[in-house]
């Protein structure tokens, strides 16, 4: 399931309690986070958690396009991650429904499992391996290696022509 931040289980709840489901308008104890709140719109979209719709109502508008306004509805998958099981909305008139191609019980690929699974691969992976698959700096790359090894996970190091090579032998329980 994915992690709610505070503001996600805000939207989330404000939109649960509405008939309609919407997202929109934010509750006053938001208004004003601007990029922030696109963003957790965006991500809560991106989860399967929220879906964007056809709304004839203007005050629950996200965007609007070619005179067609779009509103932010609560998912069943929004309504389960806070706890809520039930329905979301979706019998209202003229809102018709998007099909949401997010999957939620799908596991999250994140920048650490990746680097987790290259990791596990019998030949391991060397810094540039890991750079590349996460995007992450050379110092910020070592700091997950040290993580790792933090957390109990037992790395052996080897050369791979001149480069060190870098593979996960004993795994924490």
């Amino acid at each position: 399931m994915t992690k709610l931040t505070d503001l996600d289980a805000i939207l989330l709840s404000g939109a649960a309690k509405r008939d309609t489901g919407s997202l929109l308008p934010v509750p006053e104890s938001v208004s004003g986070a601007g990029a922030r709140l696109t963003k957790a719109i965006t991500g809560l979209i991106k989860h399967g958690l929220a879906e964007e719709r056809e709304t004839r109502d203007k005050t629950t508008a996200r965007r609007t396009e070619a005179e067609v306004a779009y509103g932010v509805f609560i998912t069943d998958a929004g309504n389960a991650a806070i706890g809520i099981a039930g329905d979301n909305g979706d019998d209202h008139e003229g809102e018709g429904k998007v099909a949401s191609s997010a999957k939620p019980d799908t596991p999250r690929v994140t920048k650490a499992s990746s680097v987790l699974a290259l990791l596990r691969r019998e030949e391991g992976a060397t810094l540039a391996d890991m750079i590349a698959a996460t995007g992450w700096l050379p110092h910020t790359t070592r700091a997950a290696l040290t993580g790792l090894r933090k957390k109990g996970h037992t790395l052996k190091k080897s050369k791979r022509g001149d480069q060190t090579c870098y593979r996960i032998v004993a795994v924490a329980a």
